[in-house]
């Protein structure tokens, strides 16, 4: 779908009915003016519209209130589709999905570094392209392009402002692909994608405050308000892996001392259990080279007891965290996702735990956290959620 029809599909009346067909559906167009209190006349012709463009189709007949039986409304999850591209900092990620969400093919390419931004440019340019090329027959039918940056993004601009592990600054990613390709181009950062996507297709459907934080390399998160997302004055809501934790702490990738992210990343919890092993401290790791997170994780599977011990520790650093989040924000509630979330079996307990005996009210004890059940590609569907957002005035949920 060229940028142009995207645009007239987006008027605010048609998303104010695209809104309610998605989260009330199915409905009828009496149902949906009575509740919109758009006239019944400007439904129908704006649902006429809609249906004309694909996106809504007729279903079954309700049921009769006295006169004929109307004819329900849904959303034709299959009429589009879109890419959506996890960028960085090791990897870019692409996957098509129609409307639901559904995965319908994903590519993957590694990211050497370091690298220009050209050369970055180019990846993304050569993975979209990829991704076209294979599936030619819904070309026509691709309403956009979602791109989860990892670092800080002005996402009205569709900048990247800096990327930290790629040395990367001021690359803008929507003009140079919009400039490419006939779609439209939305950017964000891939925590605050992560939110989106947790809203959209996972379990923060319904939460009026989620925040979504992502622990990997580095640990980010997103706030959504209302199912929208807050960004901040400068682009940095959500940077709470720069949260000072311990003033006297490891010096932080940003420069600061005892940062969360010191604390609870995956080199974090390689680093610690090096210590340990050089302490004389024994352990089924002792004389592995180059320990990760993910050898830790899976020693304590294999019971190790120093590994599970240091990732019950990440979890009461993260709890820690979590309760200044819970203090500052006051959440609905609070999900965990990313490499180290996948060893949440050590990490969960630990943090609720330590949120139950730190947070003041016993309301803030209790805050819902949870592990994100979305998978691997759970910040390419929150690039896609970019131009659902779009698409829709307002988040809501899908009736698959």
């Amino acid at each position: 779908m060229q940028r142009g029809s995207f645009q007239a599909m987006k008027s605010l009346n048609k998303s104010i009915i695209l809104t309610k067909i998605l989260n009330n559906g199915p409905i009828s167009r009496a149902q949906i003016a009575k509740e919109t209190e758009l006239t019944p006349p400007t439904v129908g012709s704006l649902v006429k519209e809609l249906i004309e463009q694909g996106i809504v189709k007729e279903s079954t007949q309700g049921v009769s209130k006295g006169g004929r039986k109307p004819t329900m409304l849904v959303i034709d999850q299959q009429a589009f589709y879109m890419i959506g591209i996890d960028a960085g900092p090791s990897k870019i990620s692409a996957i098509l999905t129609d409307l639901a969400g559904r995965v319908l093919m994903n590519l993957e390419q590694p990211l050497s570094t370091p690298i220009t931004e050209t050369q970055f440019t180019q990846q993304l340019i050569g993975i979209t392209e990829q991704m076209l090329s294979h599936n030619q027959a819904h070309q026509d039918d691709i309403i956009g392009i979602g791109v989860a940056m990892h670092g800080v993004v002005n996402a009205e601009l569709g900048q990247a402002l800096y990327a930290p592990n790629l040395n990367l600054r001021d690359m803008p990613i929507g003009e140079t692909l919009s400039a490419h390709f006939p779609y439209l181009v939305k950017v964000e950062n891939d925590a605050r994608a992560l939110a989106l996507a947790e809203s959209w297709f996972g379990d923060g459907k319904g939460f009026e405050r989620l925040v979504t934080l992502n622990i990997g390399t580095g640990v980010g998160a997103g706030v959504t308000i209302d199912g929208e997302l807050y960004r901040g004055e400068s682009h940095i809501a959500g940077e709470v892996g720069h949260m000072t934790i311990d003033i006297n702490g490891e010096t932080c990738t940003c420069g600061n001392q005892g940062c969360l992210q010191t604390m609870v990343s995956g080199p974090a919890i390689a680093r610690r259990i090096d210590k340990l092993i050089k302490t004389g401290t024994e352990t089924s790791l002792k004389g592995q080279t180059e320990i990760t997170a993910f050898d830790v994780f899976k020693a304590a599977e294999a019971g190790d007891e120093l590994a599970e011990q240091v990732l019950v520790d990440t979890g009461v650093y993260l709890g820690i965290g979590l309760t200044n989040l819970i203090h500052t924000l006051n959440p609905s509630k609070i999900i965990l996702t990313g490499g180290v979330a996948k060893a949440g079996k050590y990490l969960l307990p630990a943090v609720k735990q330590t949120v139950a005996k730190r947070a003041l009210t016993q309301s803030a004890k209790t805050t819902s956290i949870s592990l994100s059940k979305l998978g691997d590609h759970a910040t390419a569907l929150g690039a896609v959620a970019l131009i659902l957002v779009e698409l829709f005035s307002k988040n809501g949920e899908m009736t698959i």
